[in-house]
């Protein structure tokens, strides 16, 4: 029995026929459907199945837990967060940002086997092979075998092929006092002057075209640099001046107005489900926020929609690679 087989058994109580079943078909075993995307036209998410699910998470517990992710990555990693990422350009200071096209299914099994080679990752050549089956998914009608949005290894795995990029671009900036931070696929830097950033595009070309795996694109749309003179969104949270890293004033209009009818008796349902799960997100990202509200409108009126169970529950905006 391989390694691999013998520690999902143990992680996994499935047994090794059962699991070598659903290993042979994982690849093939996803539910595909569309989202809208904020920006216009969709993305695809690819659910695995149940099985492989579990499958998948064991993975992680038995294998790639182990593997180094660098310091600038901030998506997906314990401990971190989109207010962890944006702390790290807080201030007065400009910002540069950039994203990839396509991020995660343009990462692919082959990417996968030139980390193992290129690190000498202790796995057998079967071990290997039955990781990959378990990693990537195969689109119908494609030979070639890419991440899926929507398996829960993805996130990991996108983390551990990336760490020479992550690697690569710090070193390069890092005498000219740049931050660098990545979150999924959005990149930020940030420096004391505007001119610092300068050697920026430059030394992400190189990277791209210096590091053996993945092949990554940067999408020209998303490229922005942005001056304290103008709003600065970092993951989808604004960078005050006075170094505060906020939900923007719309956002807090927004919730007030939206308390505010809950006060009144004017939310239904379905709006007040989506309200307790923002008010849970502003409690993560600036809870400080939470205090304003509950002296405006009161500890019991802000309790009550914190104590309310959703129906269906709150899903923030996605960070995930697209």
């Amino acid at each position: 029995m391989s390694k691999i087989i013998r520690d999902l058994v143990l992680e996994t109580g499935i047994s090794a026929s059962t699991l070598q079943v659903i290993i042979n078909s994982a690849p093939e075993s996803y539910k595909v459907f569309s989202i809208p995307k904020k920006t216009g036209g969709t993305r695809i998410i690819a659910q695995p199945s149940k099985q492989l699910k579990i499958i998948q998470r064991a993975l992680i517990e038995v294998l790639l837990h182990d593997f180094p992710i660098h310091e600038a990555a901030k998506a997906y990693v314990k401990g971190s967060s989109i207010r962890v990422n944006a702390d790290q350009h807080a201030g007065s200071q400009p910002i540069q940002k950039y994203d990839f096209s396509d991020f995660f299914p343009s990462i692919t099994s082959s990417d996968w086997r030139k980390y193992c080679d290129h690190n000498q990752v202790n796995l057998s050549t079967a071990d290997l092979h039955l990781c990959t089956k378990i990693l990537f998914r195969r689109a119908h009608g494609e030979r070639t075998l890419r991440l899926s949005i929507g398996a829960p290894t993805s996130p990991i795995l996108s983390n551990i092929l990336m760490f020479d990029f992550d690697k690569k671009i710090s070193e390069k900036l890092a005498g000219d006092e740049v931050k660098y931070t990545r979150y999924a696929d959005d990149l930020t830097f940030s420096a004391p002057k505007t001119g610092y950033l300068n050697a920026v595009p430059r030394a992400l070309r190189e990277c791209i075209q210096e590091i053996q795996f993945p092949t990554l694109k940067l999408n020209a749309k998303k490229t922005a640099k942005i001056t304290a003179k103008h709003r600065r969104i970092v993951t989808g949270l604004t960078l005050a001046n006075d170094g505060r890293v906020t939900i923007g004033r719309d956002k807090k209009r927004l919730i007030r107005s939206k308390v505010h009818k809950f006060k009144l008796g004017q939310l239904d349902r379905l709006a007040l489900d989506k309200l307790t799960g923002e008010l849970a997100y502003i409690n993560a990202v600036e809870p400080e926020y939470i205090s304003v509200l509950k002296r405006v409108y009161g500890d019991e009126c802000i309790s009550k929609i914190t104590r309310n169970k959703p129906l269906r529950k709150y899903t923030p905006p996605s960070r995930n690679g697209s």
